[in-house]
């Protein structure tokens, strides 16, 4: 038997995959489907780029929807009331300084499914939580990056 794979994630961050999966079924997949009929109004399929252009994001959309439905169905609601501050884990928000003159970065480690850089949510998976994960405040590590290897000394543990 093929056991899927869990999705640790927020209670925020399920809601927020939930509102997406909404918005996806609700208004995005209609508004494709109209793009669909108009586009085949057009006459000659073979040559007509409107209607191959709405089939594509209709997959990509369906195919959005499925992941997001696997994603909720396999999550694990991460408990915040039992976040541990003496060491880096999942759902832990790290202030770590790059050495040996670098700035302060904060990121917050998520599971893969609600990870987000630009916000700074960073994957379980990726090679600076990998890297955090299990050290203490104060404690210099030495991170394997795909850009090289990277020392940085733990800040704060929130």
């Amino acid at each position: 038997m093929i056991t899927e794979k869990k999705f640790p994630m927020t209670a925020a961050g399920k809601l927020k995959l939930e509102e997406e999966l909404e918005h996806l079924i609700t208004v995005k997949r209609k508004e494709v489907v109209e793009r669909i009929k108009i586009a085949r109004d057009f006459g000659d399929l073979s040559e007509n780029s409107e209607y191959d252009s709405a089939k594509e994001e209709q997959a990509f959309i369906e195919g959005r929807i499925s992941s997001i439905e696997g994603m909720i169905r396999n999550a694990v609601i991460i408990n915040e009331s039992e976040f541990n501050t003496d060491e880096v884990q999942l759902g832990n928000t790290v202030t770590f300084k790059e050495l040996p003159d670098g700035d302060e970065e904060t990121y917050t480690i998520v599971g893969s499914a609600e990870a987000n850089p630009i916000e700074g949510l960073i994957s379980n998976d990726s090679p600076i939580a990998k890297g955090l994960m299990g050290h203490k405040k104060g404690d210099e590590v030495k991170i394997n990056t795909p850009g090289g290897e990277m020392s940085v000394t733990i800040v704060e543990i929130k």
